[in-house]
């Protein structure tokens, strides 16, 4: 995962495949998702998930910072970059690695 900027804010991508990125708002997350994906979390917790007009034909969805889980954050996160990742970088994937601690 490479960290970088998307439109003046924090980003991270996937070689070169955005994956997320902080909206200018601060507390708004575009995640990469499927669009059925997409469509079952706006339904299911609209005050968490929605999209604007800008990202429906784009398979991503706007996740409310402040009001979404962590443990629900890290499981999307994780999704979005299964998405992104190469196979070869997949298989070297373990489900730890996301409970690690960053130095």
């Amino acid at each position: 995962m490479e960290e970088g900027s998307a439109y003046g804010t924090p980003a991270f991508r996937v070689r070169g495949k955005l994956l997320a990125r902080l909206l200018e708002d601060g507390e708004t997350l575009v995640l990469r998702t499927d669009f059925e994906a997409r469509d079952i979390l706006m339904q299911v917790n609209p005050d968490v998930f929605h999209i604007t007009d800008h990202y429906r034909s784009y398979p991503y969805v706007l996740v409310n910072l402040p009001v979404v889980g962590p443990a629900e954050l890290q499981e999307l996160l994780e999704q979005a970059w299964r998405s992104c990742a190469p196979k070869k970088l997949q298989d070297g994937y373990r489900s730890d690695d996301w409970n690690r601690e960053i130095p």
